[in-house]
């Protein structure tokens, strides 16, 4: 298994009591999604390793866990490192709803411009995630707003969107007609 098959679920934060338990952050949406969970891989020096575990209480976003076969010293020793499941796990998103890595090399289609380029990326920046829209070698980097995005359509992979009033221009010059 390679991380390029995978999501990053969360990262293992600090050691928690004295029987080896640990806290895994879940960076998820909804982490009771997640209460059944009993294995998942742990990056090491590079690589994925499967752990087998079991989810001993959950608060918000954090799990305090304990892994099989683990002594509290192997145990504390993952803390700091990222978890990982693999891409297939992750729950279907319906609508306009959707995962980042999935819309990349997706057609955008601006409500004024037509087709103004395709997803080279999703930028995440802490504040506001950005699409990085590729156009005949011009970057165009658009709000992933709810505002904005009008329709995500999988089957012909496209977006719909309908930028703020002068975005468009600002990055491919003052343009009435579709590009």
């Amino acid at each position: 298994m390679d991380t390029k098959d995978c999501y990053q679920l969360g990262r293992i934060t600090k050691a928690w009591g004295y029987k080896g338990q640990v806290v895994l952050f879940l960076d998820v949406d909804t982490p009771e999604d997640y209460l059944e969970l009993d294995s998942a891989f742990v990056e090491v020096k590079g690589k994925l390793v499967p752990y087998f575990f079991r989810i001993d209480n959950l608060n918000g976003n954090k799990a305090v866990i304990t892994f099989e076969d683990l002594t509290a010293e192997q145990a504390s020793a993952l803390v700091g490192h990222e978890v990982y499941l693999p891409l297939d796990l992750l729950p279907k998103l319906e609508g306009n709803k959707f995962y980042f890595h999935e819309v990349v090399g997706f057609r955008v289609l601006d409500e004024s411009h037509g087709d103004i380029g395709t997803i080279a990326s999703v930028i995440d920046y802490p504040a506001q995630p950005l699409f990085q829209i590729m156009k005949n070698g011009v970057e165009i980097l658009v709000p992933v707003i709810d505002e904005v995005i009008k329709e995500v359509d999988r089957g012909q992979k496209t977006i719909r969107i309908a930028a703020p009033n002068g975005l468009i221009e600002l990055y491919l010059g003052d343009t009435n007609k579709p590009c």
